[in-house]
């Protein structure tokens, strides 16, 4: 599949069916952290991270566990570091010496998980590690439920079409 975004220094981040140029989205991902009071960088609308990735500009960390990027599905070329493990969900208590291993701590680090919760988690934690550009991908792999208590139908990176594929 190939995804062609078009950007525009007035497009607003966030916006439906916009993406600002990497450089504008990520400015206005910090300026809304620091306004929000986030101890991470900002987050990121998916389409802008797909862009961010594609250009060389970030890394797409994506950090559910193994179990969902298996049996749900994953980004093609991204990094797998897992915030939590197992059906249970415990948190993976080496997740920032995981993370050093496999990214520059001044590297732009994109972290994905299923709805964008524990990778606000993550984020946190990545910047309280000393990570100084590392933003949320909003919406998360699968999206937020919806009225009949499913994902995907109204937010998230396979909502918006961007590439994946399942083991």
């Amino acid at each position: 599949m190939s995804v062609v975004l078009e950007f525009s220094s007035s497009a607003h981040a966030g916006a439906p069916g916009s993406v600002a140029g990497p450089a504008s989205v990520l400015g206005e991902a910090r300026e809304r952290a620091k306004s929000q009071g986030l101890p991470y960088a900002g987050g990121v609308p998916p389409e802008a991270a797909w862009a961010l990735v594609q250009s060389g500009q970030a890394q797409l960390v994506d950090v559910r566990s193994g179990e969902e990027r298996k049996f749900v599905g994953l980004v093609p070329g991204s990094i797998h570091v897992a915030w939590a493990t197992g059906t249970a969900l415990t948190r993976n208590p080496r997740f920032v010496r995981e993370l050093e291993a496999k990214v520059a701590k001044d590297a732009v680090v994109l972290l994905l998980c299923r709805s964008g919760k524990r990778s606000a988690l993550a984020a946190e934690a990545a910047a309280k590690a000393g990570f100084t550009q590392v933003f949320n991908v909003l919406e998360g792999f699968e999206g937020e439920l919806d009225a009949h208590q499913q994902r995907g139908h109204g937010d998230g990176w396979r909502f918006h079409g961007l590439p994946w594929v399942q083991d």
